[in-house]
């Protein structure tokens, strides 16, 4: 069993990348975290803190992959001239914004699949065509959806870091949704896959669909692509940097179709956004697993199933609140105790 004050650093590094508090370490010089109201107490009383947004810019940095991107420089300047710094670092922050959002104000991790807001400066909200944001400041925007946005996979974070420097990428778009957000693997391609065009201005004037439709006629590619294209092609109206486009770079109108194997045929954001939320479950399951993970510092292992589960069935139960997830896992023997010392399927206090 962790000591108190083991307890108390725990969960302040998890909850705010920092050491804990002056009340944090009252109740853990009185000896008074092991009790289970006590410790659910303070870490409900954390993540309401606005220390708090360090869960969001570590944890879902790491696991979305837009931690540090106001760094990002892998597009082409000639091309893209308005993707500078200045806009880079109102994507990251916008990116940040949200999830902190549903963290500290106890949201649905369902939101993270479709919100009607997202939080906004001049400068971001220009570059999506956004009306009626002035001003340098960060706000919380409602009504987005109208604009083509809401949830994490319209930011301009992630759609600009899953392209290439000149093209979008259906391909790279389509493997973050199916890995990151539902936990499917896919299989790393083989050494001699030929690749794409790097710049969809290309000499044939190709969409990327035609592109990779060329390319999945190869036996050898048609399987994965089959898997991982149709989630990508539903975010094509969203060119390299995340604007809304309704042609691409060589002039032709926008196909957002989809076709996954798994579903019926859907268009788009709002068809990839019903997708997901009818793959719920699955999103529910990943996001307890990288959850965990960063709590407890280490890679999830198979004696750590009963306690995934648990957290997604208190999530179920509770609206799917942030806060729920939390708290169970704190609770749990896995996060109280050093590791070898639970039993693996206890998930109790």
């Amino acid at each position: 069993m962790l000591s108190d004050w083991e307890l108390a650093s725990r969960l302040s590094y998890f909850l705010w990348s920092s050491m804990p508090d002056d009340q944090l370490r009252t109740a853990a010089r009185n000896g008074r975290l092991q009790d289970a109201d006590v410790l659910t107490a303070e870490a409900s009383r954390m993540l309401a803190d606005s220390k708090s947004r360090a869960l969001a810019t570590e944890f879902a940095g790491q696991w979305l992959q837009f931690r540090g991107f106001e760094r990002y420089d892998g597009k082409s300047e000639t091309r893209f001239p308005t993707f500078t710094t200045k806009l880079r670092m109102a994507m990251n922050q916008e990116s940040t914004g949200f999830v902190s959002e549903i963290i500290r104000n106890d949201r649905s991790i369902l939101e993270f699949l479709k919100a009607d807001y997202t939080f906004l400066n001049d400068e971001l909200a220009n570059h999506y065509g956004i009306p009626d944001v002035e001003g340098p400041e960060f706000r919380r925007v409602a009504g987005v959806g109208r604009f083509g946005r809401g949830g994490i996979v319209t930011m301009g974070s992630v759609l600009t870091k899953q392209a290439g420097a000149l093209r979008t990428s259906p391909v790279l778009r389509g493997t973050w949704v199916i890995e990151t957000l539902l936990g499917r693997r896919v299989p790393n391609p083989p050494d001699d896959v030929p690749q794409l065009d790097e710049d969809e201005v290309n000499k044939d004037g190709l969409t990327m669909r035609q592109q990779l439709e060329r390319h999945r006629a190869d036996t050898a590619c048609a399987t994965c692509h089959a898997k991982i294209d149709p989630y990508g092609f539903a975010l094509e109206a969203y060119d390299p940097i995340g604007r809304l486009r309704e042609r691409d770079q060589n002039g032709n109108p926008i196909d957002a179709r989809a076709e996954p194997l798994d579903a019926d045929a859907f268009v788009g954001l709002s068809g990839l956004q019903s997708y997901l939320l009818e793959h719920q479950d699955e999103f529910t399951k990943q996001f307890c697993r990288k959850l965990a993970g960063y709590a407890l510092g280490r890679s999830v292992e198979l004696s750590d199933e009963p306690l995934l589960a648990e957290m997604q069935i208190q999530l179920k139960t509770h609206d799917y609140r942030f806060s729920t997830a939390m708290l169970t896992l704190v609770k749990s023997s896995q996060f109280r105790r050093h590791r070898g010392q639970n039993d693996p399927g206890d998930t109790s206090p």
